[in-house]
């Protein structure tokens, strides 16, 4: 089982539990996280959904080890139907869960692990945390959920993007992409009492709220330009298939070698 769920006191924590590789993302955990979070959304009991990682670090991001079903030759075509199932949909799931949602980040969250964290509604991070999205080394302009303007703002968007450093805690709470910081040793009990703070509000008050929210996000655009952009995301590997053997793989797998 790569994701561990626990219910207790009206709060669902569900756990990335593979921090042998940096809970890095295969199609498995995937599949199990999004019936995690089903299970959590349907469950008259839970009030507060957690989300939080094994290890040292919250998630390396895809599992470029992880081969799909897939067929002899890939195409952009079978590409675009795979992402938009297991990464635009999910994600977009995640987010519109109409239950207060909470992620505890520590040590790397690095491309797909943002796709884990940002459709969260809250964001605890530890003070080692560090959020970066490289995938532009790849030659595409970032991961399928795009959510970089939002949570960032254009420029320190862009900065990220084109220069692949990481943002560090402090930096992603002055944004606004991080609600809190707290030392590494404090995450979990800081998380839990903000997710118990919560929980004492009433359900349907707190399913309001988080409507009147995401609505007024996507009234502003912010549906339209995720699914937009994921079709830019799309030319990025139109682009890298004709290069043969995506190259830039290995040395991304090297990178991610390095944390664990």
């Amino acid at each position: 089982m790569h994701i561990r769920y626990e219910v207790e006191d009206r709060i669902a924590t569900l756990t990335l539990n593979r921090p042998e590789v940096a809970n890095a993302q295969n199609m498995a955990l995937l599949d199990e996280l999004d019936t995690a979070w089903t299970r959590a959304a349907q469950d008259e009991e839970v009030k507060v959904i957690v989300l939080r990682a094994e290890g040292k670090h919250f998630s390396a991001g895809h599992d470029l080890k992880d081969r799909w079903p897939a067929p002899n030759e890939i195409t952009l075509e079978w590409i675009y139907g795979a992402e938009t199932r297991r990464y635009l949909e999910y994600t977009l799931r995640w987010r519109n869960v109409p239950k207060p949602s909470i992620a505890a980040v520590q040590g790397r969250c690095i491309a797909g692990g943002l796709m884990l964290c940002w459709p969260c509604d809250l964001i605890v991070a530890a003070e080692d945390a560090l959020f970066s999205d490289p995938v532009v080394t790849m030659g595409i302009g970032g991961v399928e959920y795009h959510g970089h303007t939002w949570e960032l703002g254009p420029r320190k968007a862009k900065e990220i993007l084109f220069t692949g450093r990481p943002l560090t805690a402090e930096e992603a709470e002055k944004v606004g992409m991080v609600n809190r910081v707290v030392p590494r040793e404090e995450l979990d009990a800081e998380t839990r009492e903000l997710a118990e703070r919560i929980a004492r509000m009433p359900a349907f008050g707190l399913r309001q709220a988080k409507r009147a929210v995401n609505q007024t996000l996507d009234v502003q655009g912010f549906y339209a330009a995720v699914q937009s952009v994921f079709d830019v995301h799309q030319t990025g590997h139109g682009n890298a298939l004709s290069v043969s053997g995506y190259p830039i793989l290995a040395k991304l797998d090297e990178m991610k070698e390095k944390l664990r």
